[in-house]
């Protein structure tokens, strides 16, 4: 898993990239969907991502790390 610090807007581009759509904001959060049903929130802040947020995040996309790590 690499170390590299990855923030909110990033990971939503990416998962943009694999068929995820913008649903709904409310405040700073994003929900995303995709037509297979997969649902995902992401609260977008200027600090990076916690390693246990990251996961939960990678988790509802039905994705891994190294899978974000490529879209990125």
């Amino acid at each position: 898993m690499s170390s590299r610090e990855v923030f909110p807007k990033n990971v939503i581009k990416a998962l943009q990239k694999i068929g995820f759509i913008i649903v709904n904001k409310k405040g700073s959060h994003f929900r995303l969907g995709r037509s297979d049903g997969r649902r995902v929130t992401i609260a977008v802040h200027p600090k990076p991502l916690a390693l246990g947020t990251l996961g939960s995040i990678l988790r509802q996309a039905g994705i891994t790390r190294k899978e974000l790590d490529e879209l990125l």
